[in-house]
């Protein structure tokens, strides 16, 4: 590992292949050459998401019940080689360096370094981690719980990242409910929270109603803010296949995505072997930043006005009129809000030209069941909750929700963070089956809402959170406003990490600081009972098995659910109803937990674990039936536009590189964007660059404009021209997250707004010729 040198960019060119093809072989091989272990990397890609085998620790996209040969993406086997790497961490590395020289190496340097292999004690006299036993952790640890519980059992935070299985993500928020709390911040906060507030208002379920089946019976597909390519690759076999029977991919993202453009298999040896590809988006919109919700009120405008017309003229119908009478309510007030939208200010506030969005919609019209995919380019932004709302809108206008080869459709990232929601991981008590607990385990669950990932930040700044336990994750780092957050970190009286791999959060330590290395997914868990199977849940909500396959890193490891368990036995009061040993020992007694705790949820959960594609969780509204309080689906009026900021103010939105994961970064390469050698660049508009003097890269600082008292300053970036709209400027996660204010998130979800952040940029040096 070496500490952190200057990045120096090289000029920025067109990508010019698809995605996939020779160019992800190529980024693979490297990456496992990379990491060592060729050989257990090899054999395990042969099991990943099939039966038998392991799921995915990258993205949560479904698993097919008829795999293909090689049923992984890139970003996948970049993944598994990371989890199988023979590097190593151990004490020795530690002994040598200071927490304080450490903060000096990048994030890539710092996870670069390999996996974790010894529990560690962080000294505060020689600033170093030191190696100590697993009862001598688990026995400090609970006593600094049981300290801290005694005071006031609010103070304490568990926070989980969106990995976990089921098992342990069940025993881990009923740790947090047992010590007295609803503090289960989770990755969902930072992403698709606002998709949990929406959905639930709108079609009466938090989570997307597509199964993997619809891809193939779909007759258009309409992508929001989600870049296939990088975030959930194994989806485009799903696009390819469409476009294959001639369906539509109609897209609306500020960036021309590699893997929303184009499209050769790896596995096709036709596409190998030749120029052909596959040309996924028939058409694309460059919808400005912040201009989803004037992007989808120029759909339903069209659709509702040509509506009109057709009745007008005794012409069939263009919207879904049977289904909007018996199943919506609200329709009415919604399409007068329409009507009364004017043209040019949708096209002001979209950034797109009237005819583009009048072509989209009538291909949306003639479709008879449409797909409404998307990520955190719709979730991420102060209006994010209204824009889930609007892509639902305009699904129930034709009434593609609750029909073959239709419905909503978000893609979730980390591998089961949908799961750990379905098994109680929320700060929102009325989510969680308390008194079904209460039943089962004979005490009295905390009533009092928890703190998300915003009030997690802000009780770290006020000093009303002194304890911080995290199940895996990269917390600090992923947070918003970084640099206030950081500073204010070491007051905590305690700080608690399970982690396979070294990371930034690691390095900013409480008075009291562990770190406690676990075994990854891919890893063989062997308990008293043989091996462990665990499960976790995909992004249309089906459950699979999951199975080690490779041998741990270190003998001396344990599995996340075996960590949480002692945690627990070390901090909590021994309870006969609670049996934290027996679970330890068969995870399948856990599994018959999560069904006794949610019956209509996991019937047979341990008999039927096994089905082909996964056990599908019940979906009301993929039947029609809606759990809202009026009992139908509703129209939600859209909010105003948001009001424009002065003429030098730039929209920022936070990017990942192909090359990354969430917080992990594989490399500073982005070939995708041919981005080479470095993350810290800005990528403009060639008027915006124009307009401050800027050639192609010059250093920039950039400011937020935010005025709240807290000036935030990011320097070090370099500017380069980039196909985005004017306006609109772009940066990487998690490099620009000190210009996220803590309050700058979606009103009614609270998910950080990174892919909109008001900014502005100035020369700090001319760029050496």
């Amino acid at each position: 590992m070496q500490p952190a040198t200057p990045d120096h960019p090289e000029p920025l060119q067109a990508y010019g292949q698809p995605a996939g093809g020779w160019g992800s072989i190529k980024a693979v091989a490297l990456s496992v050459v990379r990491e060592g272990a060729p050989l257990a990397t090899a054999k395990a890609l042969r099991q990943q998401n099939k039966p038998g085998g392991f799921a995915c620790v990258s993205c949560a996209w479904a698993k097919p019940a008829q795999p293909h040969l090689a049923e992984f993406c890139e970003n996948g086997a970049k993944a598994t080689a990371w989890e199988l790497t023979d590097k190593r961490l151990g004490p020795d590395f530690f002994a040598g360096h200071t927490l304080a020289a450490l903060r000096g190496f990048s994030d890539h340097a710092l996870e670069a370094g390999g996996r974790l292999t010894h529990p560690m004690r962080y000294d505060a006299a020689s600033d170093r981690y030191l190696a100590v036993g697993w009862d001598e952790a688990f026995a400090a640890i609970g006593a600094e719980l049981r300290a801290l519980r005694a005071d006031d059992p609010q103070s304490v935070v568990f926070y989980a990242s969106g990995r976990a299985s089921l098992e342990t993500s069940y025993l881990y928020q009923l740790l947090a409910r047992l010590y007295g709390n609803n503090n289960l911040p989770d990755s969902s906060n930072m992403c698709h929270e606002s998709t949990s507030v929406a959905l639930p208002q709108t079609i009466g379920v938090p989570v997307g109603t597509v199964a993997l089946e619809d891809f193939a019976q779909t007759e258009a597909i309409f992508f929001f803010g989600q870049n296939v390519g990088v975030s959930s690759p194994r989806m485009l076999h799903q696009l390819q296949e469409a476009r294959s029977r001639g369906v539509p991919i109609v897209t609306f993202n500020p960036l021309k995505e590699v893997g929303l453009l184009h499209f050769a298999n790896p596995q096709s040896p036709r596409e190998m072997l030749t120029p052909a590809e596959t040309i996924i988006s028939t058409q694309y919109l460059q919808v400005r930043n912040g201009g989803d919700i004037a992007a989808l009120t120029g759909l339903c405008k069209w659709l509702v006005e040509a509506d009109d017309a057709a009745q007008a003229a005794a012409a069939p119908r263009i919207l879904d009129a049977a289904f909007i009478a018996e199943h919506t309510q609200g329709f009415d007030a919604f399409a007068e809000q329409l009507r009364a939208a004017r043209w040019e200010d949708i096209e002001a506030h979209s950034g797109l030209a009237r005819a583009a969005l009048e072509q989209a919609a009538a291909t949306y019209a003639v479709a008879g069941a449409v797909l409404g995919v998307y990520g955190m380019g719709l979730t991420q932004h102060r209006q994010g909750v209204a824009n889930v709302q609007m892509l639902s809108n305009l699904l129930l206008l034709r009434g593609n929700i609750g029909k073959p080869g239709a419905g909503i459709c978000p893609v979730r990232g980390h591998s089961n963070v949908q799961g750990q929601r379905t098994v109680g991981i929320t700060e929102k008590p009325e989510l969680a089956p308390l008194d079904r607990l209460a039943q089962i385990y004979r005490f009295e669950p905390p009533r009092t809402p928890g703190r998300n990932t915003v009030a997690t930040c802000e009780g770290v700044l006020d000093g009303a959170v002194r304890g911080f336990v995290g199940l895996g994750g990269n917390f600090l780092r992923a947070a918003p406003d970084t640099e206030r957050l950081e500073a204010a970190w070491g007051r905590l009286q305690l700080t608690v990490h399970v982690a396979t791999r070294l990371n930034r959060s690691h390095l900013v330590p409480g008075r009291a600081a562990w770190l406690l290395p676990c075994l990854g997914r891919i890893e063989i868990d062997r308990q008293g009972s043989g091996p462990q199977t665990v499960t976790v849940e995909d992004s249309t909500g089906c459950f699979h098995a999951s199975d080690g396959v490779a041998e741990p890193a270190d003998p001396g490891l344990r599995s996340e659910l075996a960590i949480v368990a002692a945690l627990a036995q070390a901090t909590l009061e021994p309870r006969a109803e609670v049996p934290w040993a027996r679970w330890t020992h068969d995870y399948a007694s856990v599994r018959d937990a999560i069904e006794a705790t949610w019956p209509d949820v996991f019937k047979d959960f341990n008999a039927r674990l096994r089905e082909p594609g996964g056990v599908p969780k019940p979906n009301p509204a993929r039947e029609r039936i809606w759990k809202t309080e009026s009992g139908k689906a509703c129209f939600v009026l859209p909010p105003a536009p948001a009001s424009e900021h002065a003429p030098d103010v730039l929209r920022l939105m936070t990017l990942r590189s192909d090359d990354q994961f969430n917080t992990t970064i594989y490399s500073l390469d982005d070939r995708f964007r041919n981005v080479w050698g470095t993350r810290m660049v800005l990528l403009m508009h060639p008027d915006d660059m124009a307009v401050r003097g800027l050639a192609e890269g010059d250093a920039v600082l950039v400011h937020g404009v935010a005025d709240d008292g807290h000036p935030r300053r990011l320097p070090g970036l370099r500017a380069l021209p980039y196909d985005l709209p004017a306006g609109s400027v772009a940066g990487y996660f998690p490099e620009c997250n000190p210009l996220v204010p803590l309050g700058h998130h979606a009103e009614g979800s609270q998910v950080p707004a990174a892919k909109c952040i008001p900014v502005r940029v100035e020369r700090l040096e001319r760029a050496t010729p």
